[in-house]
């Protein structure tokens, strides 16, 4: 029988290490994109040329995304983790190397490669948190993501400071790519091997018959009434978060008349909310449970949408994104511990990496299209469809409310080092 001082430590050791690691990549996300303007003009290119080299991004997080629930379920969420964050720092040495060089088509490859790397280590780390959060009997999943906000404040910051003092933008990616590196090592030797790994593989990560793996395994937990709920709420949720982060700039300069300065700080203010949200809401989730939560989120959500969407008084807009952030800010780490609710550890890391799917996909794919709506209505009417996702959201967060009797998933048999 374990020590449970043993198991205590090494739980903790595996919490902070997912903690560090998702503030670490909150940090290389919001520099790269701090210093965007400065990649385009080591490159020459045009605003629509440079629309091109971004796409590569796209592309990898989609990828990454679509392969990391299944690479969990078959290798277990350590791999797939030393594996993103592999890629993660390989991505960063490409963009700092292309931008250095001038070479659009290694910016491309670099963001592909960070974006894959992003995708798989972020839908790896939400069944990695869920289990944690099993194990303690605590919310972990919001304060999880609320380091990746954290680490998006800090790396906007870091990014404007550098950018004002001309430090160059190659070397700027190198460095965090090296701290990158150094969170990713002490943060694989933290994590147990083995978490949401499934019973239908072997070792060798064959299959061992019909079993759940695989891509029927992963289309069948859909069946769930209640999965497809939840899943519904956190695409509401993710689009309201995703399309603060794509468009609230925008939103503010050409839907209010504000400057440019003025909206990149508007945007600070949502960072902030959203930070702030996640690093408080665990005790809320606690003493009201996640439907009352979320519900309310996304009720607090659709106001600050709609103050910015309708009001004619850019400082009201302003200030209303902090209403948009917290309101959001609950709604992705919630309703994905929701979905591992009610399941054995295999079926749960099945449900959470498909809940985790749907709401990165979300994020990453339905902002962009509000572009395509904005063409002819206009960026502030376009944001009329967070509203309509943000109340439909409210009317079905029935689903989160937690099951009576579900399971407590114990920590993995595997410890990590402790040295």
């Amino acid at each position: 029988m374990k020590n449970p001082q043993v198991v205590d430590a090494v739980t903790r050791r595996w919490r902070a290490a997912l903690f560090l690691f998702m503030l670490a990549t909150g940090v290389s996300m919001a520099s790269w994109v701090a210093r965007t303007p400065a990649v385009r003009d080591a490159l020459e290119v045009s605003t629509g040329a440079m629309g091109l080299v971004l796409f590569g991004l796209s592309i990898g997080s989609m990828a990454g995304v679509l392969a990391s629930g299944g690479l969990v379920r078959r290798h277990g969420g350590r791999l797939v983790i030393t594996v993103g964050a592999a890629l993660l720092v390989a991505g960063l040495l490409v963009i700092a190397g292309g931008a250095a060089l001038e070479v659009s088509g290694g910016v491309f490859g670099g963001l592909a490669l960070f974006g894959a790397g992003m995708g798989l280590a972020e839908v790896a780390f939400n069944i990695e948190g869920a289990a944690v959060e099993r194990t303690v009997g605590r919310p972990v999943l919001p304060v999880l993501h609320g380091c990746f906000s954290l680490g998006t404040v800090v790396g906007a910051l870091l990014g404007m400071g550098l950018t004002a003092v001309r430090f160059p933008v190659g070397w700027h990616l190198a460095a965090v790519a090296l701290a990158v590196a150094a969170a990713g090592v002490w943060t694989v030797r933290a994590v147990p091997a083995g978490t949401g790994r499934e019973e239908a593989y072997g070792r060798g990560g064959g299959a061992k018959g019909s079993g759940a793996g695989g891509v029927r395994g992963h289309l069948a937990v859909w069946r769930d009434r209640r999965l497809v709920l939840i899943g519904l709420i956190v695409l509401a949720m993710a689009f309201a978060e995703g399309s603060a982060n794509d468009w609230l700039p925008l939103l503010m300069v050409d839907g209010h008349g504000t400057g440019a300065t003025a909206g990149s700080l508007t945007f600070m203010l949502f960072a902030v909310a959203m930070t702030t949200g996640r690093f408080t809401g665990g005790p809320l989730l606690v003493r009201y449970g996640p439907a009352v939560v979320v519900r309310a989120s996304a009720v607090v959500a659709a106001v600050g949408v709609a103050l910015v969407v309708f009001s004619d008084s850019a400082l009201l807009a302003g200030a209303a994104v902090v209403l948009w952030g917290l309101g959001a800010s609950l709604g992705f780490p919630v309703t994905i511990s929701a979905a591992g609710e009610g399941a054995g550890p295999g079926d749960a890391s099945a449900r959470v990496a498909a809940v985790s799917t749907a709401g990165y996909a979300a994020f990453l794919v339905g902002p962009p299209s509000l572009g395509f709506l904005a063409d002819h209505v206009g960026l502030r009417n376009a944001m009329v469809v967070v509203l309509v996702l943000l109340g439909g959201a409210a009317l079905i967060t029935g689903a989160l409310r937690r099951i009576p009797g579900a399971p407590v998933a114990e920590a993995p048999s595997s410890q990590p080092d402790l040295v």
